[in-house]
């Protein structure tokens, strides 16, 4: 409990917020990270999730991968790309782009198959061509399942970006290695509640753009 009132006390005290080592900088570090790696995953996954949603073409071979990726040890997996990469930034961006894109590549994917068969036949009946029933249908009523995939991966890369800061790089994780190091664990503590807080406020902002993106007809009171 004293461990925890230290913590708060530490994170409230206003000296520590501003300046290139403060807590609004971190924080700044750590979700530009976070948006930076799900951002360069959602510009591999998405397209490809929505070709294999529409054409249903090459479904194993995502879910394998997908699974794969998953299954990669976090920290093993920074560390091997830092010592690759050398220090900084390179090398955990690269891992958090690999830990996002499983779950952007499910969303959408995952989003266009679960679209109703009869709208996609209706549509095509109608004239459109498959690109029009791509963009027209199966991507506007997958929405929301995208926007779930993305809110997963993001919240996955928040948590995993405390690691930038074990191969050199910034974010809330130099608080927390800083305080490993020097066994000042309230300051541990505070950088561990610090990436909770960011994670529920981005998580909540998530849950609105989900909800705004579920279709009217389809949408839960």
């Amino acid at each position: 409990m004293r461990h925890l009132v230290d913590a708060l006390a530490w994170i409230a005290d206003p000296a520590r917020w501003p300046g290139p080592d403060g807590i609004a900088t971190r924080l700044a570090e750590h979700l530009g990270y976070s948006v930076a790696g799900v951002l360069i995953a959602c510009l591999v996954g998405i397209p490809a999730g929505w070709w294999v949603g529409h054409t249903r073409r090459g479904r194993g071979l995502a879910v394998g991968l997908s699974g794969a990726a998953r299954a990669l040890p976090t920290l093993g997996l920074v560390t091997l790309l830092g010592i690759l990469l050398g220090i900084g930034l390179v090398g955990p961006m690269v891992a958090f782009v690999v830990l996002a894109l499983p779950s952007v590549l499910a969303g959408a994917y995952s989003g266009v198959e679960a679209v109703d068969p009869l709208a996609v036949d209706g549509a095509r009946a109608s004239g459109m061509t498959e690109a029009q029933v791509l963009t027209r249908v199966e991507i506007p009523i997958g929405m929301p399942l995208l926007v779930g995939g993305v809110r997963s991966a993001f919240l996955q890369v928040i948590a995993t970006a405390t690691l930038a800061a074990y191969v050199g790089a910034g974010g809330l994780g130099r608080y927390l290695f800083l305080g490993l190091k020097t066994q000042d664990y309230p300051q541990m503590l505070a950088a561990s509640l610090l990436v909770v807080a960011l994670a529920l406020v981005c998580d909540l902002a998530f849950a609105v753009l989900q909800r705004a993106a579920t279709p009217a007809g389809v949408r839960h009171p």
